[in-house]
C-alpha cells in the first residue's frame, strides 16, 4: 500500500468516526411535515381510522402503534361511534388483568368448603394442654382431692393462691380455705403440675368472662363446683397427659 492509499483510508476512518459522533438533530427526528411526504410513501395500514393523521405519525416509533388512533390523535374525538364503545369496553372488561383472575378465584372459592366456625354453636378442637378454668377435683368415692399439701401455693408466681388447712378428726388434712384470684393468674400451669394427687386443675373452659371484678375471685366451694360440672372432660384430659408425659 501506497502513501496516497493510505492517506485515503485515514480520511475514511476520520470522517466515519465524525459521522458516529455527530449529535442527532431533534428538528431532523420529528414527523415529516404536511406536505413533505409524497402520496406513495404514507403508511395507508391504518388510514380507515378516523384518527389517523399521516403527516404527524412516525412509523419508526413501533413502541406505541398498540392503538394508532390513540397515539396519533391531537384531539379528543367530537363524538363517539357504538364502534368506540364496543372496543372499550372488549379492551377494560374482557382483555384485562384485573377481570379474570377474579372471576376464576371467585368461582374456585365459590366451591371450597366453608372454613369459618360459627361460634358459640360452634366449637374448635381444643388441646388436651389447653389452660382454662380454675377446677378442684374429687375421688369418685366423692372425697376431695386437695390434701392442703400447699405446693400450689409456694409454686405461683403470680400469688394468685390463698390455701388454709386444717387436721380432720380422723388425722386427715384438708383445706377449709382455698382462694383463688383469677386476676392475678398467668395460667402457667405450674399449680396442677405441683400438685401430687391432680387436685387442682385447669380446665377447658374458657367462656368464663364476667363484669365485676370480684366473680373472678374464687373461693373452694366455686372451685368444687367446677370440677363436679366438667369431671368427666377433666378426666379424659388427665387420662391423655399421663399418655404423653
Amino acid at each position: 500500500m501506497n502513501s496516497r492509499q493510505s492517506q485515503q483510508v485515514l480520511r475514511n476512518l476520520i470522517s466515519t468516526q465524525r459521522n458516529f459522533s455527530r449529535l442527532v438533530n431533534y428538528e431532523t427526528t420529528q414527523p415529516p411535515a404536511v406536505g413533505s411526504v409524497p402520496i406513495n410513501q404514507l403508511d395507508t395500514r391504518n388510514a380507515n381510522s378516523k384518527y389517523y393523521n399521516p403527516y404527524t405519525f412516525d412509523p419508526q416509533r413501533l413502541d406505541y402503534q398498540e392503538d394508532v388512533r390513540l397515539a396519533v390523535r391531537d384531539e379528543l374525538p367530537t363524538e363517539i361511534d357504538a364502534s368506540d364503545v364496543a372496543e372499550n369496553l372488549y379492551a377494560y372488561l374482557f382483555m384485562t388483568e384485573s377481570t379474570w383472575p377474579a372471576l376464576f378465584f371467585g368461582a374456585w372459592a365459590a366451591f371450597e368448603p366453608d372454613p369459618i366456625i360459627h361460634y358459640p354453636w360452634e366449637k374448635g378442637p381444643l388441646s388436651p394442654m389447653f389452660r382454662g378454668e380454675h377446677a378442684l377435683r374429687r375421688y369418685p368415692t366423692g372425697e376431695e382431692r386437695c390434701i392442703a399439701c400447699k405446693l400450689c401455693e409456694a409454686t405461683c408466681p403470680a400469688f394468685a393462691i390463698v390455701i388454709e388447712a386444717e387436721p380432720r378428726p380422723d388425722g386427715s388434712r384438708r383445706t377449709t380455705k382455698y382462694d383463688l384470684d383469677l386476676t392475678k393468674c398467668i395460667f402457667c400451669g405450674f399449680c396442677q403440675e405441683a400438685c401430687p394427687v391432680d387436685a387442682i386443675v385447669e380446665g377447658p373452659n374458657f367462656e368464663y368472662a364476667t363484669f365485676y371484678h370480684e366473680e373472678l375471685m374464687y373461693d373452694k366451694k366455686k372451685l368444687i363446683e367446677n370440677g363436679d360440672k366438667w369431671e368427666p372432660q377433666l378426666a379424659r384430659i388427665q387420662e391423655a397427659k399421663t399418655k404423653t408425659r
